[in-house]
């Protein structure tokens, strides 16, 4: 095992997530709606703790576990949610209700992110969280930069796509968007841009204020 391989399964183990999202994290195994990882979700609570974070977006809700994870982050936040499918949004509603999340913290929308995020207000966000239809990543993430305060923060999970970013052979629609989505960022004076490759990746996008 490559000492790579030997961190990452270390931090896989140590990883202690709360019982609540855990419980809607088998609820979206059931339902098809793959969960974001336990060491993402980790990282994307840290992240809404550290910008202080006060009004979220979540493009993608599945049943819930990354919802979870950014209020735990940032506990007095007002979360926004948006996915197409009624059942993944019936699942997170039941899955914050179990974590005794108050309705008034989070508002589901039930739409396309297409249709709904250009009717959103811009800057008005302190994180915007990207993981739906990978397809449309960027066009996702263009939104997000809108919508994100100066400051503001946008997430990508998922982003090297379980390893073929980093393969050159790999060629398909998907990946070659993710791709240069990492490469488009860390060129843009527009935003300061990392990734991490714990989990399944994390990309980290902070929209810098215009001079």
């Amino acid at each position: 095992m490559s000492e790579n391989d030997a961190n990452a399964r270390f931090l896989r183990e140590s990883i202690v997530e709360p019982s609540s999202i855990a419980r809607a994290r088998a609820n979206a195994l059931e339902l098809g709606a793959a969960p974001i990882s336990a060491a993402v979700g980790s990282q994307i609570a840290v992240l809404a703790a550290a910008t202080n974070a006060r009004s979220i977006v979540e493009i993608g809700t599945g049943a819930g576990v990354s919802g979870l994870w950014l209020l735990r982050g940032a506990p007095q936040a007002v979360l926004t949610s948006i996915d197409n499918e009624p059942e993944h949004l019936a699942a997170a509603r039941q899955s914050f209700a179990d974590a005794r999340v108050p309705a008034t913290r989070a508002r589901f929308i039930s739409g396309r992110a297409a249709d709904v995020l250009p009717r959103m207000n811009e800057s008005s966000y302190d994180v915007v969280l990207v993981d739906a239809d990978a397809e449309n990543v960027i066009e996702y993430v263009e939104h997000g930069l809108r919508l994100a305060r100066a400051g503001g923060i946008v997430l990508v999970p998922r982003v090297l796509a379980g390893g073929r970013v980093a393969d050159p052979v790999q060629r398909d629609a998907v990946t070659s968007a993710y791709r240069s989505l990492i490469q488009e960022t860390q060129e843009s004076a527009a935003v300061l841009a990392t990734v991490s490759t714990s989990g399944e990746g994390l990309l980290q996008l902070i929209r810098v204020a215009e001079s």
